[in-house]
């Protein structure tokens, strides 16, 4: 486990299934119908239970939108709470996809805050089936989150990503590595 200590928090990197962490809340990595699918998505549906879905179908009949964040009950999960971010798929960098990333982390948060949540995990959004490059994609969600931390009033004192594989582990700690030199030189 890699550790940051940024502002009033803490960021954390650990090497996980992201259904297990007994966080106030993990975030999934959502389509945007909120119906379940694939790797991270599927994944919390299953572990979570039918009411997860349940609940996105009732609260959000026609879905979110890309860069978007809602919050649902956790089910069966040991986090109280589920934040589903819908993050962009990746068409080759030109179509405004760093952006729509870091919002999505940044609706994550602020979704977080709303709900006085303090202890967040999340998967790396995007990386999967999303197609987005791992290196570009660890900046982001590090710097965005880092951000948060040093401006916010201190709601969320504790961001866990919890990665899936070496490779993830791997982009993610070189991209800590930068962040905390610059937060060094600050």
């Amino acid at each position: 486990m890699r550790r940051l200590k940024v502002g009033r928090g803490l960021i954390e990197l650990v090497s996980g299934d992201i259904t297990l962490q007994s966080t106030d809340a993990i975030v999934n990595a959502a389509n945007r119908t909120l119906r379940g699918g694939g790797g991270v998505d599927g994944a919390i549906h299953r572990a979570g239970g039918p009411d997860i879905l349940e609940e996105c179908t009732r609260k959000y009949p026609n879905g979110i939108d890309t860069g978007q964040a809602v919050v649902t009950g956790g089910g069966n999960l040991p986090a109280r709470f589920v934040i589903h971010a819908v993050g962009p798929v990746w068409r080759g960098g030109k179509k405004g996809e760093a952006e729509r990333l870091a919002v999505a982390y940044r609706e994550s948060l602020e979704r977080a805050k709303e709900t006085q949540i303090r202890h967040i995990a999340f998967p790396s959004i995007s990386t999967g089936a999303y197609g987005y490059p791992l290196n570009p994609a660890s900046r982001i969600a590090l710097k965005t989150c880092a951000d948060t931390l040093v401006n916010d009033s201190g709601t969320v004192t504790m961001i866990r990503f919890v990665l899936f594989n070496e490779e993830t582990v791997a982009a993610y700690e070189e991209a800590m590595e930068e962040l905390s030199t610059e937060l060094s030189r600050k």
